[in-house]
């Protein structure tokens, strides 16, 4: 049976121009990016590594998932809870926008696809509702 999507909070982010959101449950945090080292014969989106306070984080470029055009990589990084001890991912985003409450009904999963759970409607624009495993893999 499909998970439900009841009253959630979310971290709202920016690609490039347009907003993307999280479930806020799968955030752990938010940090600058750093130095990154190249991984040789990595998948295209996989930035490469970087040292997260001893613990080695792989760096993923969601704009490539999402086919988005790209004008530069982001300079901020969202962390993502992992159930691994030894398996960290972060995602690069051009800007942390906020934590917003989301009416489970406001969701349109209509347009559900691999990488996006739906959309939200927020004032005058859309907001994508991502899936993290998906962008991750």
């Amino acid at each position: 049976m499909p998970e439900t999507l009841s009253d959630r909070q979310v971290l709202e982010f920016r690609l490039e121009d347009r907003l993307y959101c999280v479930d806020i449950t799968h955030v752990s945090e938010i940090v600058d990016k750093e130095e990154l080292t190249p991984l040789p014969n990595a998948e295209p989106h996989v930035e490469g590594v970087m040292d997260l306070r001893g613990t080695t984080t792989t760096i993923v470029n969601p704009k490539r998932v999402l086919d988005l055009d790209e004008t530069e990589t982001g300079d901020r990084v969202v962390v993502l809870e992992s159930d691994a001890d030894d398996a960290n991912v972060g995602w690069l985003i051009d800007a942390v926008e906020e934590v917003v409450g989301i009416d489970g009904e406001a969701v349109d999963e209509s347009v559900e696809s691999g990488s996006v759970r739906g959309v939200v409607r927020r004032d005058d624009e859309f907001v994508v509702w991502v899936k993290p495993d998906e962008i991750n893999e």
